[in-house]
């Protein structure tokens, strides 16, 4: 692993997601950019991340799906679970499937950022 973080944004709001990208990357993270899970799925059987920040409610395949097939693919990628809505069981239901924790949107840039960070020392 390089010292770079590298991190896979997956979220259809793509407004939403390309900022994110930015703000991460004015504090030192490689961050990539999948718009579904179809995208974000490809991503990972050509490249390498350290971490995956992944929505929730996406149309089409959900992130919990998305979270089961990187569980069963490469079971020690940490994964951080985005939701809006207000709703914490799709969070608590993420955990369950093995998923490093949740956040809760709008997110605070400062605490995503902790939490990679915290996800990367476990996995190593």
């Amino acid at each position: 692993m390089s010292d770079e973080l590298r991190v896979l944004l997956v979220d259809d709001e793509e407004e939403f997601v390309r900022t994110l990208a930015e703000r991460l990357e004015i504090r030192g993270v490689k961050a990539l950019v999948a718009l579904d899970g179809g995208e974000a799925i490809n991503f990972l059987e050509e490249g390498d991340v350290d971490v995956v920040v992944l929505d929730v409610r996406m149309p089409g395949m959900s992130g919990l799906e998305v979270l089961r097939h990187i569980k069963e693919t490469r079971p020690h990628l940490p994964v951080i679970l985005l939701t809006g809505h207000g709703d914490t069981r799709d969070g608590i239901e993420g955990m369950r499937l093995g998923a490093f924790d949740y956040l809760m949107k709008p997110l605070n840039i400062d605490t995503l950022m902790e939490k990679l960070f915290e996800a990367t020392r476990m996995k190593q």
